[in-house]
Formats: structure tokens, C-alpha cells, sequence
């Protein structure tokens, strides 16, 4: 389906307006108006854009000011911006490939994480064999905090079984949950021999164009010495500068979302149908009949092809911005 328009929680399609109820809009905030306002107002400070390399001889404050925040929020010592997610899992997996003996990605590992040499974390259900490889002496391991067809958080415990001679640089790509879970799982993790480091799209819950690289100082550092951050522009300032001025409004937006997340959980309890849990603004069908019932009901859900490797991706998308009518008339149909 093409639209011309923007879908919040309504979409026009050929003329027929339905609800919507996909994307990854979690927070509602790219059609909030006092959001918009702030932006438009960053845009008038800082411009459409800004081509320059991040070590010209010219530099704008509000990359630090931002990056500060960034590393707060994400709990981490700091963080660097850079254009979008995907380049933000690209630039570390592509840095840490060089500098450790091998890596191992988690089932179900974004495409941002995945490198040509990565190796399976798991075969048949237990650690890959070649983590006991006595020569190995640092690796590096990829996971999403929140995988595809996950409601919480991924069990990371696993990794407490990879002997303690090994140092492990664990990457988290928290795309679908910064914004929307807190960083506190990670607590269980915190190990001389776990070094975490997160990346995460900026484009889904806090509703700008842009990535994060978050962890301690010493290896965002060395990001930001490599010759692809120097050589790409940043991210945009004006989306920057309203990430900093918003976030009363993230907190207002994600008190909107958990309430609406409330309402709805009491339908799910003991329902093998749906894959949910509510902390959580995804739930997850197999039924491929369903899609068609909703569309047949004028409510449009998230269904496509994700990977080569998957089949279709099926999951109704809960956002700030519905209203409980909008709940009530979807749980009417599911």
C-alpha cells in the first residue's frame, strides 16, 4: 500500500481511512505538534542539515550537549551520534571484527549487527563449542535487547557460562526498546570480563532520523577516531537540539503509552494466539487470516517479509497516540 501521508493512528488508503495500528511510532512523537514545534524552531537555529565532518575545525555544541543526555539516558559513561542505526551497528561491528578474535550474534540478530564472519552464539540450544577455543582471548557477541518475535527483554544469562578468561564485548542493539523499557536488566551482566556497549536507531520511539553508540569512554573514543565517522557527516544538530528540549514530552508520551498498554493487557492473559506482554508496545500473531479480518474491519496492522531468511512478519503496534476507542474497537475484532 502506497499513502501520501504520514500514518499515525488513522491512515488513508485510496481514499478510505483506517486505523493503524503498525510502523514503529511507539511514542507517537513524529506527529505530536508541541514535538514539531520544538523541531521546527531547532531547524530555524541549526539548519535542514549539516554536511561537515565531526572534526572539522568547526564544531557545534550541540553534539555534546546532546551526547551527554544520550549517555545518561542510556546508562552508559558515553555515547556518539552518528546518521542513522544501521551505521551505528555497522561502524562497531565492523571496528570490533578487527580488534577481537572472533564474533557470535544471538538468534534473530538485527541485520545491523550481522557481519560475513559472525558465528551462531547457540547450536542446538547450548554455547557454540568454539567459545571454549583456548585461543581465543577476546570476543565479541551480538544480540538485540528485544529480538524479533520478543515481548521483554532477551535472557543474556547465558553468557555467565563463557569462562572468565574471556573478555566479551557484548553489543545490545536497543532500537525497539530505548525509549520504551529501562536499561536495569542489564544490572545481572555487570562483570569484570562484560564489557556492554549499545547501539540503537534513533527513527522509532524518540521519532528522529539518527544512531547512537553508547559505552564507556575509552571505546567511543576509538569510534570516534575511525576513518568512517571522521568521513561522514553528523547527524543532524536540529534533530539534536529537539531530542534535548523533549523530553518532558517522551515522559508525558510514555505515561500515554504504558496507560493504553494497561487497558488492553487483560485481553492476553492465557491467549496462545497473541504473543504479548505489557511493558511492551508489540503483539505478535502466526494467524496469516487475522491481517485480512482486521483489513476487512478497516484496521491496518505490520505484515511483511522482514529477512531473506524469515517469513512474514505479523504484529499489531500499540502507540501513545491511540485512543481507547481505537483499543476498544481492535480488541472488539481480535
Amino acid at each position: 500500500m502506497v499513502v501520501d501521508a504520514f500514518p499515525d493512528r488513522k491512515i488513508l488508503v485510496n481514499g478510505v481511512e483506517y486505523l493503524y495500528f503498525g510502523g514503529t511510532n511507539y511514542l507517537g512523537m513524529t506527529t505530536n505538534a508541541e514535538f514539531q514545534t520544538i523541531l521546527f524552531e531547532s531547524i530555524q537555529k541549526w539548519g535542514t542539515g549539516y554536511g561537515s565532518s565531526r572534526n572539522s575545525n568547526i564544531k557545534l555544541s550541540i553534539y555534546e550537549t546532546a551526547e551527554k543526555l544520550l549517555a545518561k539516558n542510556l546508562n552508559s559513561e558515553a555515547a556518539l551520534a552518528v546518521s542513522s542505526g544501521m551505521l551505528a551497528g555497522k561502524l562497531v561491528v565492523e571496528y570490533l571484527s578487527k580488534t577481537t578474535d572472533a564474533l557470535f550474534h544471538f538468534p534473530d540478530a538485527h541485520p545491523a549487527l550481522m557481519h560475513p564472519s559472525s558465528l551462531p552464539l547457540l547450536v542446538n540450544g547450548e554455547l557454540n563449542a568454539q567459545l571454549f577455543d583456548k585461543s581465543f582471548s577476546k570476543i565479541t557477541i551480538l544480540t538485540d535487547a528485544v529480538p524479533s518475535q520478543y515481548v521483554e527483554p532477551i535472557d543474556l544469562d547465558i553468557l555467565l557460562n563463557v569462562p572468565k578468561e574471556i573478555q566479551i564485548e557484548l553489543v545490545i542493539d536497543e532500537s525497539n526498546s530505548f525509549g520504551i523499557l529501562e536499561n536495569h536488566w542489564q544490572n545481572a551482566l555487570k562483570k569484570e570480563n562484560i564489557n556492554i556497549i549499545k547501539v540503537a536507531s534513533l527513527g522509532k520511539a524518540i521519532g528522529i532520523s539518527g544512531g547512537v553508540i553508547a559505552g564507556n569512554q575509552s571505546f567511543v573514543s576509538e569510534i570516534r577516531n575511525q576513518d568512517c565517522f571522521i568521513g561522514a557527516a553528523g547527524m543532524n544538530p536540529a534533530f539534536l537540539e529537539t531530542y534535548v528540549k523533549a523530553q518532558a514530552i517522551y515522559h508525558s508520551q510514555k505515561q500515554k503509552l504504558e496507560q493504553n498498554l494497561n487497558y488492553i493487557k487483560n485481553y492476553f492473559w492465557n491467549n496462545e494466539a497473541f504473543t504479548f506482554h505489557p511493558s511492551y508496545p508489540i503483539i505478535y500473531f502466526d494467524d496469516a487470516l487475522l491481517s485480512k479480518k482486521l483489513f476487512s474491519n478497516k484496521i491496518i496492522t505490520t505484515s511483511f517479509k522482514y529477512t531473506n531468511e524469515s517469513g512474514i512478519l505479523s504484529r499489531i503496534v500499540i502507540t501513545s497516540n491511540h485512543t481507547i476507542e481505537d483499543l476498544t474497537q481492535l480488541m472488539a475484532i481480535l
